[in-house]
């Protein structure tokens, strides 16, 4: 059990190491031949050129002016200088809003923390419960777990301070939460309205187009569209499979690479050996060959094998699949489409909102649509058992943090505990570390499995992939680490009590788990974050591409890694905490300055990483905020049910039933929340629309939006395949761009009727519009 004294030692171990990244990242944001490390977005927009110094060749790679290095946290003010509007305008809206979050991390908890210190701690201090507790029943416990409420004693009427504190918790939350959702949603209004034109405003994804024998996709496509949407419709994008050529053309790319190492390679030589390479597996074995050689007719022979793919793909029905992008003349049109049934079938002519073009995930969009709920069973299983499974390190790692309690059942680890010093840093320090390490490959786990259900864009995949995570995170890491921490704790008194008395054991233990969430948080939460800004990784990668491949400025450029906010891992990380926040502001007060220290910290530095970093692959205008809100309150529900129970075991029968409001309440703001802004962020509304084409239309009446939309959907292997070969089968590509937006005469016996019937659908034809109409009357 973690002391006092432990915990410092923790805490000093990750002050220092996040005052070393700090100091090693001053010193290397500085030197000019990191610029493009640390300032990529800056070099994106074109606004930041590389520094080049007069003087000494040295003062082209090492800053000389040691003034500067005086002023090694100089970035965090800076960081705070560029106002919000600024901000969004700079970095986009998803990411300005992503740094509320944190900023609602710090609105929460100073007011609750002040609020717990002053009125809580004085309450649980000024009782002997676990004294008298350790000595009765043997129950493990440590000077901080004196501060927690486990130090009251049952049916105390200090128990009412918190149920009293847990309703003005409660309030404060959800108001905090209330004016938050109420900013975003009009952030986001604000931001449709102002922003600049971009083709998904004007197009909807169509998927389960119904197969039809008379007509291909393209034909049905815009059969359909013209029938039913004959004001609005303006052209469309069919959908093509083009997996197989995007891996010919990655494949190239990789090649290219290894071509122009070895080709570097033999003109740094001194000697005019030729450089070789093995054939077998990642080059560990098999036959050696001249390496230039190889990979040029490994090149040679791609550039014959992407051009006649790109072909078959343009020209083959069966490579275009059931799903096409859908453009209209006005955002109206747009909207309208998108967010209504297309046909008394509700399975077929689905229609959504397609993502901006720089969000489409494109593999997933060749993923036939019955196949889905398939992908999506198999994936929850897998989830279910993945997190099972993942139990066994959880409760490794609470063996570390519990060593007192391991020791009296395993005596061997005594010469272990009694020296002090090494106590101190294994659960202090290593409970966290471990729990981390754990943890460090299972965002990429979750993208694969979120990537296998078939959503179609990024910000969707990143999203769902988050929400497993913070799930996850909350069986594993919370859960699992209370009940496992508990039961080893408390062995002993498990093995010589009636079943009866459990409850109230586990009831006493739970709040002294804020010891390993502690050391958790200074490892994760600061020098986890400290490390961030380091950037370790980009920083190798970077200077490995520029010593081996970079030969033009272009090459530079695509050397930089800039990397974005990660949604799918750091969202869930800052849930967690607002978890242990609220779970523990009533339970274990002393775990909220660590908390607010994570949040100012985190704020300050992802601020930075935006500003002058990171470069957001998409623009989805908040869209995520429902998830943070709907996860923030059931962290609020989880707090009141584990305060509920743990009051329960107190034998509080009379104060107890008052708290069985709270959860109540806090379900009932939800559902208002629910309904007052989440809409915002789900559909876009039609006067909103109107009101923007209005405006566009009198400052651009002769806008060619036909022009502008027309290839804003091709696939982007194509138009990469355009950049490496301008003029090379540049007519097949030209033959597919414009299949779509070819005026097709239609096949069918009438042009008012869709569909109709075919050999692959049957049943009798739809009736005509007229006598539609006249049937619907009847």
């Amino acid at each position: 059990m973690a002391t006092l004294g432990d915990i410092g030692v923790g805490a000093g171990i990750n002050i220092l190491s996040a005052f070393v990244f700090f100091l090693v990242f001053a010193f290397l944001r500085l030197q000019p031949f990191n610029d493009r490390v640390y300032f990529p977005k800056w070099y994106l927009k074109g606004v930041r050129e590389s520094p080049t110094r007069a003087g000494a060749f040295v003062s082209k790679f090492v800053n000389l002016d040691y003034r500067s290095y005086l002023k090694f946290l100089h970035w965090m003010p800076e960081a705070l200088k560029m106002p919000e509007p600024e901000l969004i305008d700079h970095a986009g809206l998803d990411s300005a809003v992503y740094l509320r979050i944190y900023l609602i991390g710090l609105k929460i908890f100073v007011p609750i923390a002040c609020v717990a210190w002053a009125v809580l701690v004085p309450v649980n201090w000024t009782n002997n419960t676990l004294d008298i507790a350790a000595h009765l029943k043997n129950v493990t416990s440590s000077d901080i777990d004196r501060l927690s409420i486990s130090n009251i004693p049952e049916k105390s009427q200090r128990l009412w301070a918190h149920i009293v504190v847990a309703y003005a918790f409660t309030f404060w939350t959800c108001y905090v939460l209330l004016k938050e959702y109420e900013k975003v949603a009009t952030m986001r209004l604000h931001f449709l309205a102002t922003e600049k034109r971009r083709p998904d405003q004007f197009t909807a994804l169509v998927r389960n187009v119904p197969p039809d024998a008379d007509e291909s996709v393209s034909e049905l496509v815009e059969h359909f569209f013209l029938v039913n949407h004959p004001e609005h419709y303006l052209t469309h994008q069919v959908v093509n499979n083009a997996n197989a050529l995007a891996k010919l053309v990655e494949k190239k790319k990789k090649m290219d690479n290894w071509f122009v190492y070895y080709q570097n390679k033999l003109e740094r030589s001194k000697t005019s050996v030729r450089p070789l390479t093995k054939l077998g597996f990642l080059g560990l074995w098999g036959k050696k060959v001249d390496a230039i050689e190889h990979y040029q007719s490994e090149i040679d022979k791609l550039k014959k094998e992407i051009p006649e793919e790109r072909e078959r793909v343009a020209n083959d029905p069966k490579s275009i699949v059931s799903a096409a992008f859908v453009s209209f003349k006005s955002r109206w049109g747009a909207a309208v489409c998108a967010q209504t049934q297309q046909s008394r079938n509700p399975t077929i002519w689905l229609t959504e909102w397609a993502p901006e073009p720089r969000d489409v995930y494109w593999p997933n969009l060749a993923i036939p649509y019955v196949q889905l709920t398939v992908k999506r069973l198999i994936m929850a299983v897998a989830f279910f058992f993945l997190t099972f499974f993942f139990m066994i390190p959880i409760a490794f790692v609470q063996s570390l943090a519990s060593l007192e309690g391991l020791e009296k059942v395993a005596p061997f680890l005594t010469p272990i505990v009694e020296v002090e010093f090494i106590k101190a840093v294994i659960t202090g320090f290593l409970p966290g570390i471990a729990l981390k390490l754990f943890l460090i490959f299972l965002p990429t786990i979750l993208m694969i499995m979120a990537k296998f259900e078939g959503y179609t864009a990024r910000s969707s995949l990143e999203r769902r992939a988050a929400s497993r995570y913070y799930l996850f995170c909350l069986v594993n890491v919370f859960l699992v680490s209370i009940i496992a921490g508990s039961a080893l704790e408390q062995l002993k008194s498990f093995m010589h009590q009636s079943p009866s008395d459990i409850p109230v054991t586990i009831g006493t233990a739970v709040p002294l788990k804020a010891t390993f969430f502690i050391t958790y948080i200074m490892v994760d939460g600061w020098a986890g974050i400290a490390a961030e800004i380091l950037m370790l990784k980009p920083l190798i990668i970077y200077h490995l591409k520029n010593t081996f491949l970079v030969k033009t400025d272009k090459d530079r450029e695509e050397a930089m890694d800039p990397g974005s906010i990660g949604f799918n891992t750091g969202e869930p990380q800052i849930q967690l905490y607002i978890l242990l926040g609220l779970v523990y502001a009533t339970l274990t007060p002393v775990l909220l300055p660590f908390i607010i220290i994570f949040f100012g910290l985190a704020y300050v530095v992802f601020r930075h990483q935006i500003i002058n970093v990171y470069n957001q692959e998409y623009e989805s205008a908040a869209a995520f905020w429902p998830d943070v809100h709907g996860r923030i309150v059931s962290a609020l529900l989880i707090s009141q049910v584990v305060l509920l129970g743990l009051l329960t075991t107190k034998k509080a029968a009379q104060s107890t039933p008052f708290l069985l409001a709270l959860p109540v309440l806090t379900i009932a703001f939800y559902k208002y929340c629910q309904g007052r802004f989440e809409p915002a962020f789900v559909r876009y509304p039609l006067q909103e629309a109107k009101m923007k084409d209005t405006l566009e239309h009198a400052r651009e009446p002769n806008l060619n939006l036909k022009g502008y939309l027309q290839s804003a959907y091709v696939h982007p292997v194509f138009k990469e395949c355009d950049e490496d070969d301008d003029d090379e089968d540049h007519f097949a590509f030209e033959k597919y761009e414009n299949e779509s937006v070819t005026t097709v005469a239609t096949k069918r016996q009438s042009r008012r009727n869709t569909p109709v019937p075919s050999r692959m659908t049957g049943g009798s034809p739809t009736p005509s519009l007229p006598e539609n109409y006249e049937d619907l009357q009847l």
